[in-house]
């Protein structure tokens, strides 16, 4: 079977033609069955595309022009792309069709020898590559030759060379009049392609590869070392892209629609049956609906294309309450049998460790936000991520999220920064399921999906059982229908929207996770019953329950214990008996108080959930939790914070952290001069340490100095509150990839401190007052020819005075995002840009006056690289 969307393209000097395959026409015919609809999903999946009629139909003038599936010369390749183009009006890839083009010919860094393209199927790769390789085609002529192959299955190198030798080299066989290879006098078709691709400039796109075995059998038979030929892959899977890719950066991730570019396609695909006055109620209609496309121009589409035949409401409804058992057996999206089995088959062959991780994620509504950190340590409280020889059950689990974003089956919602994330190793904080994804793995059958989920009126049923139990916002807390599920299986239990005291029921004596996460209406006196009734429980999450104050003393008897979430809560003191939770690994707590007077002298913190600039720039007030005197005998703890030390033997609690050598991550609030030697004895060469956080008092000049041996293993440092002048140890993190900083003064000393550092990607910066109203970024003056901020791909600013930031020449040679949060009522000025050659959006939040915008506008458009940066302005709404 050919896998829909795993596209490989080698960009090698090579004059071929893209031809339909099978595929391709079995798609058009299912997608033109549609009444009055021409919307074509190229090569299976690419259906973001619009197809405008004409008098001979675009399958007549393809087959006209692509009658010979080989023997094609650069003219009628040109002919097919003016064809294509003019057929095909792509929606909302406008910036996805700029960004690979540029990663294709970006003189600065030279060719890549291989581009990887990837993403779900269905979600439109083929037809994104196929705009960038027809518009060279007819315009730039940077290739010698061109061509388009579909990998066969099983896959065989010979037949693959020699269909790619036919594609590559039509006027030769031609000019024998003959496509026999033997005629020819080529007795082997893979020297030959290796001949051809060494000896000429050739751009081939390579359609179908679904494994690194192919790619490693078909990279044996391609030229070695610096080539005039360029390769583009295009596949399903983040891992097969990452593995073809030279240089490794060269990864190109296909994402879904936006909900806006979903509904202009799917008014586009309804306006084409000739019903041109859409009524706004269906439009309305439509939109959850579409939410269960996952932004999948192939799917969205197929729905058009059914709903625009559909005048009764209550059809839509049917399709909106049955979604993919309409999609899997009406006749109506026969278009889309070749995705579906694609799912099926991926499911059948999933990994059964990796399987169960996938099914959890139906127990989250659709389109929330999932914190990566609630989903891995639940995966290891569930025991699908475990201690090996290898890998510790943390390390897994981290393993698991990445991969299901490898194949887009969780997504990061915010999407601006998640190829830098990926290209450098990191890993983004949230995600969201995919929409399609989600509806296919609600769908299975219990004995697939183990998850069950109280929502809206319910009805008594006594099969109502599982292992996980939902309970929605919706549903309308009836007891009778609570009490009589059976709950001697339960593992799990998760409430979103308002607590009722009798969802903790005495049957759920094996019940491991209790998330309470956002849930209203939660008071201490519900917590009391905990400790009592679920002697099993290793998760509690009370993340968000603002009326909680107190945790009872029952706690302590939870000794299996693992993960305690009590952030954002209104919990200021951990009790005595936690000490007796021996297996306890992570502690998340402290919340944010905002703060009204916007002093400056005052600790701050980002919260996690929304924008940091702007939650920054509202200047809260960090509060953590009061520990035990005896914290360090929880040594098992490798996640610890926010801890107040700004209390009464905070001194001894330092003294305690000390103990606590498996901290990979912790959080301080509260350090002063008063306290600080034993902060940095607590901190000093710490082995394991990768994220540390500190809030500061005020008055500290210099209380930090004194951590040494420095943690070396750091990898994320937020200091907030710093009155003057960096730390002097920062500049010896080489590990160091993330920076979050709030000082009162940045000087030039502390940037160039920063620029030294190697692998610096994500700086953000809170800074008031700047030094004489600017910020400069710029090579030091003794090394003025050298490169700053090397590593550098993304540049938060955020200012509630007035600014000037200026970047020089070869100060952030890498940067693609800038981000800057300006103060309301303050005048801000940006200049420099020019010199960002890679810079791919600027962002500015908060006060953008006309003329900071023109200003920014114009460097923008007068930018040397032909793919322009973006402007975004953005507004934020008071909270």
């Amino acid at each position: 079977m050919i896998l829909k969307g795993v596209y490989l393209i080698f960009c090698v000097y090579v004059q071929v033609s893209p031809s339909l395959g099978d595929e391709d026409e079995e798609t058009y015919r299912a997608m033109s069955s549609y009444e009055g609809s021409e919307h074509y999903g190229y090569e299976g999946e690419e259906i973001s595309l619009v197809m405008p009629t004409n008098e001979m139909s675009a399958e007549d003038e393809l087959k006209h022009t692509w009658g010979l599936p080989f023997k094609k010369d650069l003219n009628s390749k040109r002919v097919e792309a003016d064809i294509w183009k003019k057929k095909f009006q792509p929606v909302g890839r406008k910036m996805e069709k700029r960004d690979l083009s540029f990663m294709l010919f970006q003189p600065a860094k030279g060719r890549k020898e291989v581009i990887s393209v990837w993403g779900i199927a269905g979600v439109g790769k083929s037809a994104l590559v196929r705009m960038v390789y027809y518009e060279d085609i007819q315009n730039y002529n940077r290739f010698n030759k061109y061509g388009w192959i579909n990998v066969s299955h099983p896959f065989n190198l010979r037949d693959f060379s020699r269909s790619l030798l036919s594609d590559l080299d039509p006027e030769a066989l031609q000019g024998k009049g003959t496509s026999d290879f033997g005629m020819m006098g080529i007795k082997d078709p893979i020297q030959e392609c290796y001949k051809l691709l060494h000896e000429d400039k050739c751009l081939v796109v390579i359609d179908g590869l679904q494994s690194t075995d192919e790619w490693d059998l078909i990279k044996a038979a391609l030229p070695n070392g610096p080539s005039k030929s360029c390769v583009i892959v295009v596949t399903d899977e983040a891992s097969i892209a990452t593995h073809c890719a030279v240089p490794d950066d060269a990864v190109f991730n296909v994402k879904g629609l936006e909900a806006d570019e979903a509904l202009e396609l799917f008014k586009q695909v309804y306006a084409e049956t000739e019903r041109f006055d859409i009524d706004p109620d269906m439009m309305e209609q439509a939109k959850p609906i579409l939410n269960k496309c996952g932004g999948l121009p192939e799917v969205i589409v197929a729905v058009g294309g059914y709903l625009a035949t559909k005048t009764n409401m209550d059809m839509w409804l049917n399709l909106n309450d049955s979604f993919m058992h309409q999609l899997e057996t009406n006749p109506g999206f026969d278009s889309l049998r070749g995705l579906l089995t694609w799912m099926h088959s991926y499911f059948r062959t999933c990994l059964d460790s990796l399987k169960p991780c996938i099914f959890y994620l139906s127990i989250f509504p659709r389109g929330q936000c999932i914190r990566r950190r609630r989903l891995v340590r639940r995966w290891i409280t569930e025991g699908y991520s475990r201690d090996t020889d290898i890998n510790t059950a943390e390390e897994d689990g981290e393993g698991f999220f990445s991969k299901l974003v490898d194949l887009s089956i969780i997504q990061d919602p915010s999407q601006a920064a998640t190829e830098i994330y990926r290209s450098k190793g990191m890993r983004i904080a949230l995600c969201q399921v995919n929409g399609f994804v989600r509806e296919y793995i609600v769908s299975r059958p219990m004995e697939e999906n183990l998850v069950f989920v109280l929502e809206g009126r319910c009805s008594v049923n006594s099969q109502r059982t599982g292992r996980h139990l939902a309970i929605r916002s919706s549903w309308d807390r009836d007891i009778n229908v609570f009490e009589s599920i059976d709950f001697s299986r339960l593992r799990s239990l998760t409430v979103f929207g308002r607590w009722e005291s009798f969802f903790i029921s005495a049957n759920m004596r094996l019940l491991r996770v209790l998330d309470l996460e956002d849930t209203s209406d939660l008071t201490d006196n519900d917590l009391e019953k905990i400790g009592k009734v679920l002697p099993r429980l290793k998760f509690l999450s009370l993340r968000g329950c603002r009326k909680v104050s107190h945790l009872p003393s029952s706690l302590g008897d939870l000794r299996q214990l693992q993960t305690l979430d009590v952030r954002h809560t209104s919990i200021v003191r951990l009790p005595p008996a936690i000490i007796k939770l021996q297996k306890l690994q992570y502690i998340r707590a402290g919340s944010t108080i905002p703060i009204s007077d916007g002093t400056a002298d005052k600790p701050s913190t980002p919260c996690v959930m929304v924008s940091w600039l702007s939650e920054l720039c509202r200047r809260p007030l960090v509060c953590g939790v009061v520990a035990p005197m005896r914290i360090g005998k929880l040594t098992n703890l490798h996640t610890l914070g926010v801890v107040n030390v700004r209390v009464a033997g905070g001194k001894a609690i330092l003294k305690e952290l000390k103990k606590l050598t498996q901290l990979r991550k912790l959080g301080v609030s509260g350090i002063s001069r008063k306290n600080n030697q034993e902060f940095c004895a607590a901190v000093s060469g710490h082995g394991h340490l990768e994220s540390l956080t500190v809030w500061l008092e005020k008055h500290n000049h210099g209380c930090l100095d004194d951590i040494f041996p420095h943690p070396e293993n750091l990898q994320s440092l937020k200091l907030y509150g710093l009155t003057d002048k960096l730390p002097v140890w920062i500049k010896q993190l080489h590990n160091l990839t993330k920076l979050n900083l709030e000082m009162m003064i940045l000087g030039r000393e502390d940037t160039e401190i920063l620029g030294d550092l190697p692998n610096l990607v994500i700086l953000r910066l809170l800074i008031k007052p700047i030094q004489d109203g600017q910020l400069r970024f710029c090579p030091k003056p003794e090394k003025a020819d050298s490169s700053v901020f090397v590593s550098l791909h993304v540049l938060e600013i955020a200012c509630n005075s007035s600014l000037h930031v200026r970047f020089k020449l070869l100060a952030m040679p890498h940067l693609e995002l800038l981000k800057i949060r300006c103060g309301d009522g303050m005048s801000s000025r940006i200049s420099g840009l020019e010199h960002l050659y890679y810079l791919k959006e600027v962002s500015v939040n908060g006060s953008c006056d006309m003329e900071l915008q023109e200003d920014l506008q114009s460097q923008l458009d007068k930018h040397s690289r032909s793919n322009k940066p973006v402007l975004k302005l953005e507004t934020v709404s008071a909270k």
